[in-house]
């Protein structure tokens, strides 16, 4: 295997501890890529994780009820399959647990820096290096990999009065487990994909549980069942079952991409099995109607549950639908003038998917941050590199989101396409590698080209897009083309740099600890 890259040697100075790279997060995303380091050889590496165990968003996220609309089978690491899955979708706990495992069983571990969240990264163009500050010391590294993925910061509402009030708030992804919820008046804010799962999950407890929904989803039956101990077993003496089911899932998940670009007019199947699953579901007319998009299927997230339409027609349990005018002191006051009072309300609320926070603390050449550079929106050359922001890698960056399939698998493309990326500065004896501006514009041009006149530029409002309306999130095109694409990998695509006179100095006055 081949060592650490020369052109990436720890640098000088007192203050900062040097190191190759750095990993931000512990997820899928942070622990592939560290895994991916330790196969090349390349173990000088920190990982800065801001919690206290690894995770990612399924360490954060632990509200009740809460688990993956991708089946278990895929939404798993190629390298690591799991044979012991309790169910055809993975619950938190589950998925926590697996991660738990992988960063164990790789030992990674000793590489992470737990209660380290980064504050600053200020690329030196002196050094053609990173200088990180956290909260847990400062770090000097050659190559910064953000793993940090786009549905890590919870995002709240702006809505008039919310610092007045008096009860218990939180956000599901911050979840009070000691906040007893039983006999209270609770508000839940939002419907989207957290709300379906803990919604039907509390809706037993409170006294009233209020529900203040903005837009209605699209909702289809989840085919879920536990595992049967002789399919387990399948799995794991048998491992071409556990392949094939791999393989059926992955090819019907990809069949969807034909009707959100390609053909619009074929979501029409799943607009008729949302309605039916309305139908089957939904006694009342009213609630029917409230319940029933507008806009076309597709256009936003398409969610799955089997207990979200039951438990709003519980007796203890309204859907508000009006708007909130205000929140109060001990209440929460509706479009049109109605108080209701309340003692928790629960923020389901989502995160910022664009105009991530963490793009306001990342600078590349010139002292840019990255928010400045995407201020009409966020763009990168296939997800990954951006052109600015030389040795800086993100893994699931911009268009990088799936709306069909499994993000695990766009994670471990953009893991190799980095990999691939260091062994050819290995190769040129190089420091600094930057994608050219003239190529990053031409892919987003073809890029955005698809997307308008995807299901999802139809009109709706979505956390798809950047405020300006331009469409940030999502990948619009069948999962083995991203790979593919990623795969004829071109070097002229990118402007390699040998090693300044500053960074020759650094790294002869601190030679490589690898």
């Amino acid at each position: 295997m081949p060592s650490a890259a020369p052109s990436l040697a720890p640098s000088s100075g007192s203050s900062a501890t040097r190191h190759s790279y750095a990993i931000v997060g512990t997820g899928f995303a942070g622990l592939g890529m560290a895994i991916e380091l330790k196969k090349k050889g390349r173990e000088d590496f920190i990982i800065l994780e801001r919690a206290e165990d690894v995770g990612g968003t399924w360490r954060d996220n632990h509200y009740p009820g809460a688990a993956c609309d991708v089946p278990s089978h895929l939404y798993s690491f190629s390298f690591e399959p799991n044979c012991d899955w309790s169910r055809v979708y993975p619950t938190q706990p589950e998925l926590k647990r697996y991660l738990r495992e992988v960063a164990e069983k790789w030992d990674l571990l000793p590489h992470i820096r737990f209660g380290h969240q980064l504050n600053a990264a200020h690329y030196c163009e002196h050094s053609q290096r990173w200088q990180l500050e956290t909260t847990g010391g400062n770090y000097n590294v050659g190559m910064l990999i953000s793993g940090n993925g786009g549905l890590a910061e919870p995002r709240l509402p702006d809505i008039p009065g919310v610092e007045r009030f008096a009860g218990k708030c939180f956000h599901s992804a911050n979840w009070d487990h000691c906040y007893d919820l039983r006999g209270k008046r609770v508000a839940v804010i939002g419907t989207g994909a957290s709300a379906i799962q803990f919604v039907p999950e509390i809706a037993d407890q409170p006294a009233q549980l209020d529900v203040y929904q903005r837009t209605p989803n699209w909702i289809i039956p989840r085919k879920d069942r536990p595992y049967s101990e002789l399919e387990k077993a399948a799995f794991r003496y048998l491992p071409g079952v556990r392949l094939a089911l791999r393989s059926k899932i992955y090819c019907h998940n990809e069949t969807r991409i034909l009707g959100m670009v390609l053909h619009p007019s074929l979501m029409k199947l799943y607009e008729r099995m949302a309605l039916q699953h309305i139908r089957s579901q939904v006694k009342s007319p009213a609630l029917r109607e409230r319940v029933t998009p507008s806009y076309p299927v597709g256009c936003k997230r398409v969610l799955i549950s089997n207990d979200w339409y039951p438990a709003l027609q519980r007796p203890n349990v309204s859907l508000l639908s009006d708007g909130i005018q205000e929140i109060r002191e001990h209440s929460i006051v509706d479009a049109n003038g109605t108080e209701r009072e309340v003692d928790c309300i629960i923020f389901g609320t989502g995160f910022y998917a664009t105009e991530n926070p963490i793009a306001q603390i990342i600078h590349g050449r010139g002292g840019q941050s990255l928010a400045e550079a995407w201020r009409d929106g966020e763009e990168a050359y296939l997800g990954t590199t951006v052109n600015g922001f030389p040795n800086l890698m993100l893994i699931v960056g911009p268009n990088v989101t799936l709306g069909h399939s499994s993000m695990v698998y766009m994670i471990e493309t953009q893991i190799q396409a980095i990999s691939r990326l260091l062994d050819e500065c290995e190769q040129r004896h190089c420091v600094e590698v930057e994608v050219r501006e003239a190529v990053q514009k031409q892919f987003n041009r073809a890029l955005h080209k698809r997307l308008d006149t995807s299901i999802w530029a139809t009109g709706c409002d979505s956390w798809y897009k950047h405020r300006s309306g331009k469409i940030t999130q999502l990948w619009p095109d069948f999962t083995f083309r991203f790979r593919a694409m990623h795969r004829r990998f071109t070097p002229d695509d990118y402007q390699f740099s040998p090693a300044s006179a500053a960074h020759m100095a650094e790294s002869h006055a601190s030679p490589s600890i690898n």
